[in-house]
């Protein structure tokens, strides 16, 4: 009797057969093959595909007050700051709370909560923290006791009135920005006698130099002898703009106050004085919505009461 012929079982594939693209069994997809886990974007080791975690280097250090942003990735092209005691060159890096940042060898301090500061700048001093002429600047007349601080924009030499100040890089950049859409207010003094028709270019709109001026908001005051006063609302301040945007219309200004920048007042504050914003106002001005801050607010001081006389009670 013949025997049938035996069953053979299907071939197996061989491991080396298929796609030799095919994805590895556990890879994560888009991994590097080499990758560390962990490690910051743009460090020399490789980074981990995706988004990486934490913040810009940039970011982190306009935010602990160090310099503004921009300011602050010229510092890292110079070489002056390291991450886990690494210098890096480039700004394209990300770290989170766990990484050691310095700045020539100084450890940099965790971001402190946003703050405000209003200053009335005087006049004849220059915005910017030194000065290639040897002028005095807005640095030498704030207090000491004044964390450091970045200017909110800039006054020139001779203009006074209200300055932002702020120790966040990230506030400082977004409150300079046209698209924050804040109008600044500046009470001006003029040489000569300017008539609607003589101010209406400047509310349509001027090119002077090739550079054009937003519309402005411009309101005759009143004509004090060879002089008079108005008032100009900006919704995005260029160098000297005001200056030069009155000489093109034959007017001098022989004096130039901000009064206000958004919903911050000059009020009455004095030629060098310096008034911090309430943390509830900054969170809500700015949209900073979140929990309490947990650093001390500051308190004002006041005078101690006569002997035998009673405290007036707390407001609720």
């Amino acid at each position: 009797m013949t025997k049938p012929p035996a069953r053979r079982s299907p071939a197996r594939p061989s491991p080396a057969a298929g796609p030799k693209s095919g994805p590895k069994t556990g890879a994560k997809p888009g991994a590097k093959a080499g990758a560390k886990p962990g490690t910051p974007s743009g460090a020399p080791s490789g980074a981990p595909a995706g988004t990486p975690a934490g913040d810009r280097i940039a970011k982190v250090l306009a935010r602990a007050g160090v310099a503004s942003r921009r300011e602050a990735e010229k510092m890292i092209e110079m070489g002056r700051v390291a991450v886990n005691g690494e210098i890096i060159t480039r700004a394209a890096l990300n770290v989170t709370d766990k990484d050691k940042v310095t700045v020539d060898g100084k450890p940099v301090d965790a971001p402190q909560d946003p703050r405000i500061w209003l200053y009335h700048k005087p006049a004849g001093l220059v915005t910017t923290t030194k000065d290639e002429q040897g002028r005095p600047t807005i640095y030498d007349d704030l207090p000491e006791e004044l964390p450091r601080v970045m200017s909110v924009g800039r006054l020139d030499l001779n203009s006074e009135g209200l300055l932002l100040l702020t120790n966040d890089g990230g506030i400082k950049r977004r409150l300079e920005l046209p698209s924050t859409g804040w109008l600044r207010k500046y009470r001006v003094r003029v040489n000569g006698k300017p008539s609607d028709d003589m101010l209406a270019p400047l509310r349509a709109g001027i090119v002077v130099d090739g550079q054009a001026f937003q519309p402005m908001e411009v309101t005759l005051d009143r004509q004090q002898g060879a002089n008079a006063w108005l008032t100009i609302g900006l919704r995005e301040g260029k160098n000297r703009e005001i200056r030069r945007a009155m000489t093109d219309i034959g007017l001098t200004v022989n004096r130039l106050i901000r009064v206000s920048y958004g919903p911050f007042q000059l009020g009455q504050l004095k030629h060098g004085e310096v008034q911090e914003v309430r943390s509830r106002v900054v969170r809500d001005q700015l949209g900073l919505e979140g929990a309490k801050s947990n650093r001390p607010q500051p308190t004002r001081r006041r005078k101690p009461a006569p002997d035998g006389a009673k405290e007036s009670p707390k407001r609720r």
